[in-house]
């Protein structure tokens, strides 16, 4: 089964890292930022690929890790005209969006359409002790449901305490769909 990854910086890219990390051999990365200095203190890129799309340098770091790896990247701006059909051959949707209407628009996508959705929400600042998950109906939230990176600084410890809870959620999503 194929795990959609919708945004690859700090939360996408991690999920993306833990999860082949984990075993999982099939991605679809789907963004169209490229890699910024600003990105590297948390998210899974180097300095040698700044100003490279992130889904082209991802797919690459995550097939250093796993040769044999199945990773399709794309780079595309996702919308209503084309998030369905991004993500049509996908058992599970990561989000990994820093824009709340984009959120908001990839949740809404997927509500009816029994594909689960794992998103973050509250992964600014330092506190760990309030990171929890949340479901409402096919969605999973991981995060602490209240700071946002408008409000606080983002840090490396505390996305990744957040993505590693997202992959493993996707991957108990699996388990249950087989």
């Amino acid at each position: 089964m194929k795990v959609g990854i919708a945004g690859v910086g700090g939360i996408g890219s991690n999920v993306a890292f833990n999860l082949v990390r984990a075993g999982w051999r099939e991605l679809k990365l789907v963004d169209m930022d490229r890699i910024e200095s600003s990105n590297l203190n948390r998210q899974f890129y180097f300095a040698d690929q700044l100003g490279r799309y992130k889904t082209e340098a991802l797919r690459e770091n995550l097939l250093r890790i796993e040769p044999s790896a199945e990773i399709e990247s794309l780079v595309l701006q996702l919308d209503e005209s084309n998030i369905i059909s991004s993500f049509v051959d996908c058992g599970v949707i990561v989000e990994g969006f820093d824009n709340v209407t984009t959120k908001k628009m990839l949740v809404e996508s997927f509500a009816e359409r029994n594909v689960p959705v794992i998103s973050a929400c509250g992964i600014a600042g330092f506190a760990l002790s309030e990171v929890g998950r949340r479901r409402i109906g096919n969605c999973e939230i991981v995060g602490d449901f209240t700071t946002d990176f408008n409000e606080a600084e983002l840090y490396c410890p505390k996305i990744q305490v957040i993505a590693a809870m997202m992959a493993d959620r996707v991957l108990q999503r699996i388990r249950e769909q087989r």
